[in-house]
């Protein structure tokens, strides 16, 4: 994994198509070594969420290209590799595992991010008709241990539309993503310890999917 992240480190400075050129065949080995690594991880998953079951990692890699048409950032490549695993692989709209490495910068995570309106009121349907089991999820021990809550980042302001505002848990649906991550430093993916402490947080994330899963498909009917 080490190479991985001098690649992306070395992108970092010289984000161009001169430079990625010259350097094309030590990309396409970072991308081959990542893509075994993932299908590693995937394999390890099936372990406790049998769900995923004829994934691939080619299915959940996303490309290092940017798309710049809308970006005042105008670099060419993205200095992260990333996969996101779930049922329909990167593409997916449901909830999965996510790892993400890039150089000071890498975390594991999971969940929903910034899903639309239809889903989101899914999602929060099921916590509102099931509230104690959606915090017994967040708050289980190992949970907490990793990821310590979920994200906050985006959280309304106010109580939702089409909800009782007077609604004992109302704290549960302010959310606008149902994520949760955890930092990795650049030591951690160099480690030989680095696909155990990435399957013992994907483990800890599986009900969570399990239930955000179960919300959007149950509503999808």
């Amino acid at each position: 994994m080490k190479h991985i992240i001098e690649f992306l480190t070395d992108l970092g400075s010289n984000n161009n198509r001169d430079w990625f050129e010259k350097n094309k065949p030590v990309y396409n080995k970072v991308k081959a070594d990542f893509e075994t690594f993932i299908n590693g991880l995937i394999a390890d998953i099936l372990l406790f969420d049998p769900s995923l079951g004829g994934l691939q990692a080619k299915d959940c890699t996303f490309r290092i290209y940017r798309d710049v048409r809308f970006s005042h950032d105008k670099s060419p490549y993205k200095t992260n590799i990333g996969a996101f695993m779930a049922r329909g692989g990167r593409k997916s709209t449901g909830s999965g595992y996510y790892l993400h490495l890039e150089p000071g910068k890498s975390f594991v995570g999971g969940g929903i991010y910034m899903p639309g309106p239809e889903v989101l009121k899914r999602i929060r349907q099921e916590i509102y008709f099931n509230p104690g089991a959606f915090r017994s999820i967040i708050e289980e021990r190992e949970f907490k241990r990793i990821f310590g809550k979920l994200s906050e980042e985006d959280k309304l302001k106010r109580p939702p539309r089409d909800f009782p505002a007077d609604y004992p848990d109302m704290d549960l649906l302010m959310y606008k993503s149902y994520v949760c991550g955890h930092s990795i430093s650049d030591q951690d993916i160099v480690s030989s310890g680095f696909t155990g402490k990435v399957t013992e947080a994907f483990r800890a994330m599986k009900d969570l999917n399990h239930f955000l899963n179960n919300a959007v498909e149950a509503g999808s009917h």
